[in-house]
């Protein structure tokens, strides 16, 4: 395989949960040696019956779309790539529409559901969130979770976890667990980022650290190449390349992003307003990383890796 057909991993990215949104905004990661786009389908404020409406319309939109395509085991994704299609599942930000119930975990999965993070900023009844003043960690609810979602093979996932609940979740779970969408706290100071010791217990898991192109996650909303990269750079330093990788958390929906911000504040307090509308990095800006990562003299393994072998070779141990 030669230098352009790298392929690409996007860990996590946000179309408007909308059941007009439009699913060709996803093209806008098309590129040679194709792309694996995970979305989200729900969030805190979602209920299952939301998430489920979304599933079903993110999904008829792609099967019915030429360019793209819904390919949720190693082997499907190989294939679609392999001919610089763009392929997309899904994941969920929130253990909330769960309602409670673990068997919806494969009830989820089915429906293409990958990854699942137990709480979104704030705490639960799965965890705690990283805005929580205090965060005394994952409950017995939340272990049982991580336990079911081992069984079936859904990723574990940290972001928007507290420190606390997000290294109980590295210790719990049986399989790599990940950050599919958290920078760097060490670098930039943020809430929202993890810290060194997440990250190393990430990494003892096998796991990958997905690193985001939010500008307020990366700096004082900076939404740029090289700031993305600085934290790439230092997440690579902390825990090895091989437990790097992207997803850029980008909304395609930026303008329902800001009204969410406004409406919920309890969700998104002074830590993600104070800096006024927040900036991200541009998926065509993104897909730059692989050029910037070789001119800075990353090796050819190690390009490969971060830009999507990593989450690749996590997901073909823990899927089932």
């Amino acid at each position: 395989m030669t230098p352009a057909r790298r392929a690409f991993w996007e860990q996590h990215a946000c179309l408007p949960l909308t059941l007009d949104a439009d699913v060709s905004d996803i093209l806008r990661y098309r590129r040679p040696g194709g792309a694996y786009v995970c979305v989200n389908v729900g969030y805190a404020p979602h209920s299952r019956e939301d998430s489920l409406s979304y599933i079903d319309h993110f999904t008829r939109s792609i099967e019915a779309h030429p360019a793209l395509e819904i390919a949720t085991t190693i082997g499907e994704i190989d294939a679609a790539v392999s001919g610089d299609r763009i392929v997309v599942a899904f994941d969920l930000e929130d253990s909330g529409p769960l309602a409670g119930d673990l068997d919806m975990v494969g009830t989820f999965y089915d429906l293409g559901v990958k990854s699942l993070l137990p709480s979104y900023n704030n705490g639960n009844a799965a965890g705690g969130g990283c805005l929580d003043k205090t965060d005394t960690g994952l409950t017995a609810y939340g272990r049982d979770l991580v336990r079911r979602m081992n069984e079936v093979g859904m990723l574990v996932d940290g972001s928007h976890c507290g420190t606390r609940t997000g290294l109980d979740l590295s210790a719990v779970s049986e399989q790599p667990m990940i950050y599919s969408h958290s920078a760097m706290r060490g670098l930039w100071d943020h809430a929202r980022n993890i810290t060194d010791e997440q990250a190393r217990e990430c990494a003892a898991t096998g796991g990958v650290i997905g690193i985001p192109g939010v500008g307020i996650f990366l700096g004082p909303n900076t939404a740029t190449l090289d700031a993305f990269i600085a934290h790439i750079d230092y997440a690579v330093e902390l825990v090895g390349p091989e437990h790097v990788g992207i997803g850029s958390d980008f909304s395609f929906d930026a303008d329902d992003v800001q009204a969410d911000l406004e409406a919920n504040p309890d969700l998104f307090p002074e830590e993600y307003t104070r800096w006024g509308v927040i900036e991200f990095v541009e998926p065509e800006v993104t897909l730059l990383i692989e050029h910037e990562l070789v001119k800075r003299g990353y090796p050819e393994e190690t390009v490969r890796g971060i830009l999507g072998g990593n989450f690749r070779r996590v997901a073909a141990q823990v899927w089932k």
